[in-house]
């Protein structure tokens, strides 16, 4: 799978994705993910196949679908919080099935 995390600026997800790069080996799963500001979201977007919003942009959802065209969808305050990932992965799956 190929997630494109929007966020801010791009560097506050940094940690999170190394959880999720770890969780998702850890499942036997191949995942590929860059995290990008909202102003270069839909420069990288076509190599990916769906993209993650970090909380602090949600309220941009509808313009990042818009300029990606990616299945999105925001993930939750508390699970980026605290780098919930069982529960981001099922979101990256259900958002994976729209594709």
């Amino acid at each position: 799978m190929k997630i494109l995390l929007v966020c801010a600026g791009g560097m506050s997800t940094s940690i999170l994705m190394k959880k999720m790069e770890k969780y998702w080996a850890d499942q036997g799963d191949e995942l590929q993910i860059e995290a990008v500001g909202v102003a270069g979201c839909s420069d990288v977007a076509s190599k990916y196949d769906i993209c993650m919003v970090g909380p602090q942009v949600s309220y941009r959802l509808k313009d990042i679908k818009e300029s990606t065209g990616l299945p999105c969808a925001p993930i939750a305050s508390l699970d980026y919080a605290i780098g919930d990932c069982p529960k981001i992965m099922k979101l990256a799956q259900e958002l994976y099935a729209q594709k």
